[in-house]
């Protein structure tokens, strides 16, 4: 694969076609460790939970799911709308609840999709501390699989099949070629979507145990968005004009399809027809309901998640002069230059973090005291 697809300016980030497997044998490959991930694999033991251990989570928390909200019903729009309005209120909650099961599947889906493509990573990358990083993060998402598979089979026993958009992205993110695009892709839009999504949750869902779940899982997510920052710091200063293009165009397109068809009607019609709707009457309610200034109303919230993911891309570096136009269609992009680094979410995560400290400061203890009695 030429440089120019691959895009890698840092010795760091040195990748080779995924069937070279010769590559990875090159004895002078593993004196060459890149020391730039050694903090974040480090730090691993810190955020370290176990969603298969009652001392972390208990799935086995009951919520009324007939009666009860799983989430604010300010998160489903589609409520606002005419055709909605001759259900009853017993309706009301389970169509907000479904939703609820729409939006947990979509990211069960989204955690494959980070599993596969960390593990893909492994495939490519040189550097043997990417490599290990990679292989941290698989085992990471690998956990997200089972704790949110788990909360799903909690609350509604499967989950819904993914949305064409979702899927389509997905699947072209863990089969490039180009390490650009995985990570560009993922861990920045992708990990800065999760990150957005689990503060919305952690703040506005009424069932204690998401509200958990969405947490544990940000203290990862966090150490994943910075995999890509470290990329974006040794790569974006050194591209080309044509690679910057390139990146932008790619980002850009990738936020387009997210913003209009993530949670299309269209994406999520299976959810309507149980509750005698036609998604194609939901979908032009929703079109002359939410205009471009509604959505610019919605991004000055700072737990929106396409305003979480315009600042990525910008404190990234990958909006510039050329593509910011398109962006501010939508937000503010002054207001989000003069902001700090600090991503939605980060409060959250490290509160976790203390949490999970704690934990696995006293299992660790209890080990300890068991192997001295023995």
């Amino acid at each position: 694969m030429s440089a120019a697809r691959q895009i890698t300016k840092d010795n760091a980030y040195e990748a080779v076609a995924p069937e070279d497997f010769e590559a990875m044998l090159n004895v002078d490959r593993y004196n060459r460790r890149s020391g730039a991930f050694d903090k974040i694999i480090s730090a691993t033991h810190d955020h370290f939970w176990d969603p298969l251990d009652k001392r972390y989570i208990d799935y086995d928390e009951p919520f009324d799911v007939e009666n009860e909200m799983l989430i604010s019903p300010a998160l489903v729009p589609e409520l606002e709308l005419p055709c909605f309005q001759a259900l009853t209120q017993k309706q009301k909650v389970g169509f907000v609840n479904e939703t609820a099961h729409w939006m947990m599947s979509a990211i069960l889906h989204g955690e494959q999709g980070a599993m596969n493509l960390s593990a893909s990573l492994c495939h490519i990358l040189l550097d043997p501390g990417a490599q290990e990083y990679a292989a941290n993060q698989a085992r990471e998402e690998a956990r997200h699989v089972t704790a949110f598979a788990k909360y799903v089979q909690a609350r509604w026993g499967k989950p819904l099949a993914v949305g064409e958009t979702l899927a389509s992205l997905l699947t072209e993110m863990v089969n490039a070629r180009e390490v650009y695009k995985k990570i560009v892709g993922m861990q920045l839009l992708v990990e800065g979507l999760a990150m957005g999504t689990f503060a919305t949750f952690f703040n506005q869902a009424r069932d204690p145990l998401l509200v958990k779940l969405c947490q544990l899982a940000m203290t990862d997510e966090a150490f994943h968005h910075k995999f890509g920052k470290i990329w974006a710091d040794r790569t974006i200063p050194k591209l080309s004009a044509e690679e910057q293009n390139l990146i932008e165009d790619w980002a850009a397109s990738c936020f387009q399809t997210l913003l209009f068809n993530l949670v299309n009607p269209e994406q999520k019609k299976a959810l309507y027809a149980p509750f005698g709707l036609d998604w194609q009457v939901v979908q032009a309610e929703m079109l002359e309901a939410v205009t471009d200034d509604d959505r610019r109303e919605q991004m000055k919230e700072g737990t929106n998640v396409f305003r979480v993911l315009v600042k990525t891309l910008l404190k990234a570096g990958i909006i510039t002069a050329r593509t910011r136009p398109f962006y501010a269609l939508y937000v503010d992009m002054d207001e989000l230059k003069n902001e700090d680094e600090r991503m939605v979410g980060d409060d959250i995560a490290e509160a976790g973090i203390r949490y999970l400290q704690t934990i696995n400061f006293d299992k660790n203890k209890a080990i300890r005291l068991t192997s001295a009695a023995e």
